[in-house]
Formats: structure tokens, sequence, C-alpha cells
């Protein structure tokens, strides 16, 4: 049985009652929380506030993507073209007509090139066809004759699986209509990177200080100084590449036209073109120019230009790039997977093509940003002189 002990009114008033805080008395909540606990609510909120505002980007240049890849595109056909008109400038050709002139010819160049590889593929168009079923032949009889066990019976079924799935998702009309979609969005890059490099050629630095005037003013002094840093490292970066880019296609299309490959200056445009997407587009180049010498000369010949495309591309990857583009391009490897990765996913083959020096130009403006101007200091004296200039557009 509970004992129940009361106290009479004097003896309870004897009693010490309970402390009560006040309001103002009370900790904060936040202290009350573990220290750890804090730190991972502050990091938290604020990696959300970047993953979101990645996202909104991301979705943002998905939206305009032609637009974004048209001026990414025109930054680097500047960066290529840009001494050319500065050695118009010094023969005292005028701006106008000098930015005109380099345009013209390189577009018209790109154009030519372009034409040229259409040319040779349709013309030889019937010539592959006999030769891919010849070497489909070739290859289904060696697969016959190997150590695999592979029977007819399998290849057969196989090859009726390809062709019925390739009857099955090949709709006509929504092919047409994509290919409409895509020559439509390609002639539109096409045009708007024309204008402007056009505009970038003949005002850029009046174009950069425009842009200047967006950021805020205490951050314009230092952004202004990471300027000719960065735009040194685009210039270095495209004219490093499109050095690298015709050695391989020299030295890839010699070997083709010497083992008897027919396109094989087609080829080394490919090659070529492919150089320009870093990792990956070495591989398909090689992957195309493998097909076709298998198509067109059989197995022995294939594996001597697998064994040529491999040792170009060591050739570029140990001895070309680190010494043509040297620290001007410093990113490192995972940087570029990541950066051509995110570039596809985003923009497609356009998107990987920009990526890597989009990144190597953002990752000189925080160096610069950072640590000032340091070691990849440039000589930009008498940069705003256009003549003078070759290196400049910021």
């Amino acid at each position: 049985m509970k004992r129940t002990t009361l106290y009479s009114p004097e003896e309870a008033a004897l009693l010490p009652s309970p402390r009560r805080t006040s309001p103002s008395e009370r900790p904060e909540p936040a202290a009350t929380l573990p220290w750890g606990l804090r730190v991972a609510a502050e990091a938290g909120w604020r990696l959300l506030v970047v993953a979101a505002t990645l996202w909104v980007l991301i979705r943002a240049v998905s939206a305009v993507r032609v637009i974004v890849l048209a001026l990414a595109a025109s930054l680097l056909i500047t960066a290529l073209l840009q001494p050319a008109v500065a050695r118009l400038r010094r023969h005292k050709v005028p701006q106008g007509l000098a930015t005109v002139l380099t345009t013209l010819c390189g577009f018209i160049i790109l154009g030519l090139v372009g034409w040229f590889v259409v040319w040779q593929v349709v013309s030889n168009l019937d010539n592959l066809s006999d030769s891919l079923q010849d070497g489909v032949d070739d290859l289904k009889r060696w697969l016959l004759d190997s150590p695999f066990h592979i029977t007819e019976e399998r290849i057969n079924d196989f090859t009726e699986m390809l062709n019925d799935s390739v009857g099955t998702n090949n709709d006509l009309t929504d092919v047409g209509i994509h290919g409409v979609k895509v020559v439509l969005e390609f002639l539109t890059g096409a045009l708007l990177a024309l204008f402007s490099t056009l505009f970038l050629l003949y005002d850029g630095p009046r174009i950069w200080k425009w842009t200047l005037k967006w950021a805020p003013a205490a951050a314009r002094p230092s952004l202004d100084a990471a300027g000719p840093l960065a735009w040194h490292t685009l210039t270095s970066y495209v004219h490093g590449t499109v050095i690298v880019a015709l050695i391989d296609a020299v030295c890839i299309g010699l070997g083709i036209y010497l083992l008897g490959v027919p396109l094989a200056l087609p080829l080394a445009v490919v090659v070529f073109a492919g150089a320009f997407v870093p990792l990956v587009g070495a591989v398909v180049s090689g992957i195309i120019a493998v097909l076709v010498a298998f198509i067109t000369n059989g197995v022995f010949t294939a594996l001597l230009v697998l064994l040529i495309v491999l040792g170009v591309q060591q050739l570029e990857g140990h001895i070309l790039q680190p010494f043509i583009l040297g620290r001007a391009v410093r990113v490192h490897p995972l940087g570029v997977i990541l950066a051509v990765a995110a570039g596809g996913f985003v923009a497609g083959i356009g998107g990987a093509v920009v990526a890597v020096p989009l990144v190597a130009v953002a990752n000189t403006v925080v160096s610069s940003l950072l640590h000032g101007n340091d070691d990849r200091a440039v000589d930009v004296s008498d940069s705003d002189d256009p003549i003078r200039g070759q290196q400049r557009l910021f």
C-alpha cells in the first residue's frame, strides 16, 4: 500500500519551491545541439544551395544550348583567328576589313573541308557497300573457322535479331523530323557563331569592358586582371590543339594511304576533327579508321591501322601535348574526364568539345582571383593596341 505524506499549510510554506527559469535565461536552441551536428547542418544547406544553383544553371544552358554553344564556338574561333587579324593590322589593313577577310576565309575553309569529306564519302559509297558485304562474309568465315566454337546458326540468329531491332526502332517519319530539326539548329548556330566571331574580332576589348560592368564594382579590377590570363590560356589551348590535331591527321592519314586504304584524306579530316574532343574523339576516329580498313582491305590491314592509331595516340599523349601545350592548360586528367562527360550530358557533342577549354579558362580565372598573377602572368604590354596585341581580346 502506497504511503502518502501530508503536510500542513505551515510546513508546506517552509518547503523549497522548484526553480523556474525565465525565457531570458534559457540557452539558444543552437547551443543545445552538438557541435558536429551544427557543422553538418551549416555545410548541408550551403551544399543544397550550390546544388540548386548548378541544377538551375544546367537547365538554363540546356534550354538555350544552341546559343551557348554558338557563343563558345565563336570564342574558340576568335582565339584561332585573332593572330591573322593582328597580322593584317600590322600591314595597315583597316580593322573592319581585316576582320571580315579573316572571318570569311576561316569559314570558307571550314565549309570546303566539310564539302570535300561529304563528296569523297558519297562518291565512294557504292564501293564501300560492296566492300562491306565482302568484309562481312570474310568476318563470318573467320568466326566459323576460329577456336571460339561459333556456329553458323548463332551468327544467323544474331543477324536476324539485329535486323529486327533496326526495323522495329526505325520510324522514318520521326527520323526525318529529327533530321530537319538538327539541320535547322546547326544552321542557326553556325550563323550565330559567324556574327559573334565578327563582333569579337572587331570589337573584343569594348565587349569585355561592357561585360565587366555587370560585375560588382569591388570585383572589377581583379576580373580585369584575370581577363588577359584567361585569354592567353584559351589561345594556347586552341593553337596547341590545332597543331596536335594536324600532326595526328598527317601521321594517321599517311599511314592509311600507304596501306592502300581508300578514303585516306576524309579519314585524316575525321581524325583532325576528333582531336578537338578530348579522350572520346581520338577513340571514335580511330575506330572509324579501323572499320573502314577492315571493310575495304580485310582483317590484317585493319590490325595494322589499329597499331598506327595506337602509336600516334601514345605519341600525342606522352610527347606532343606536354611539349606543345606545356603549362598553359593545367587541368588534371580526372577534371578532363568529368568536364567531357558533363559537357556531353548537358549539350551533346558540342558540349564535349567546348567543355575542356572552358574548364581550363575557369581554372585560370579562379587561380588568378585567389592567388594573384603569379606564374601565370603573361606579357600583355601594348595589348590595347590592335596592331601589336596579337594575343589580346580582353
